[in-house]
């Protein structure tokens, strides 16, 4: 499961103080990051430190936040193509993760880039969201057309991606509707939902199971299809777990706002 990057409103870092220069952009990157909290072991130790040297050198590059988001899309996208049109071998199987680590990477990329310019945009968010629902419904989508067309599975085994992408797709409603209705409690103010939550070692290895970036190298081991499916599966339950489980959680938060 993804979750949403919203880029940041405008910090003392801005686009006059930092140089056109790869160094100086990751060194003001650095020292101007988000919280940890509640971020998965994946996005805190990996995801991150790759979209920051995404970021800058998309600042030597003079790249805008839009176009980072879109070279993300891009390279996602070919990946869940791969995943549905390709046999699952070995070759592909490396194609598709490194598609999708990058595709991930740039997407942590865009709003770190946004706040290194001073800022982020509604309609840079707005894209933003809009490129991470239609991936994480879609790869799921790609899982079920692989797992029928090159796969030796009893058809009930297609209602897992199924499934799968019912939790995703909740879980990223739920997600942006608590923050929606969290700004609106505090006027307006942004609350990233991703920064609430501990900040210990053991909770973000708790939470990995509903990184996206877990499940882009699950696809590492797309060509072994036994071992693909039970551990796709195991995923799919520990995300329907969690997602119940902050599922309550929101709604007695959103029943103490009101």
């Amino acid at each position: 499961m993804t979750t949403p990057d919203h880029p940041q409103p405008a910090s003392n870092t801005t686009a006059d103080a930092v140089p056109r220069q790869f160094r100086a952009a990751l060194s003001a990157l650095t020292s101007s990051q988000k919280s940890s909290r509640g971020a998965p072991a994946y996005s805190r130790f990996v995801n991150r430190p790759l979209g920051r040297r995404f970021a800058a050198l998309a600042w030597v590059l003079r790249f805008r936040p839009n176009q980072v988001t879109l070279l993300s899309a891009a390279a996602t996208f070919s990946g869940i193509a791969v995943i549905a049109a390709a046999p699952p071998t070995l070759l592909v199987a490396v194609l598709v993760t490194v598609l999708l680590v990058v595709g991930y990477a740039l997407d942590a990329a865009d709003g770190q880039l946004a706040r290194l310019g001073g800022g982020g945009s509604l309609a840079g968010e707005w894209l933003d969201h809009i490129v991470d629902a239609l991936k994480s419904s879609s790869i799921h989508a790609a899982v079920l057309i692989s797992w029928y067309r090159h796969f030796d599975l009893d058809p009930l085994m297609l209602l897992i991606p199924l499934g799968y992408q019912a939790v995703t797709a909740v879980f990223f409603f739920a997600m942006i509707l608590t923050d929606l209705l969290r700004r609106l409690n505090r006027g307006g103010q942004a609350i990233i939902i991703r920064g609430t939550g501990p900040t210990s070692f053991l909770y973000s290895l708790a939470v990995i199971p509903a990184d996206y970036g877990l499940l882009c190298l699950l696809f590492l081991t797309l060509f072994w299809q036994p071992g693909f499916v039970v551990l796709y599966t195991l995923l799919f339950a520990a995300n329907a777990l969690i997602l119940a489980a902050s599922l309550v959680r929101w709604f007695r938060e959103m029943s103490r706002l009101s």
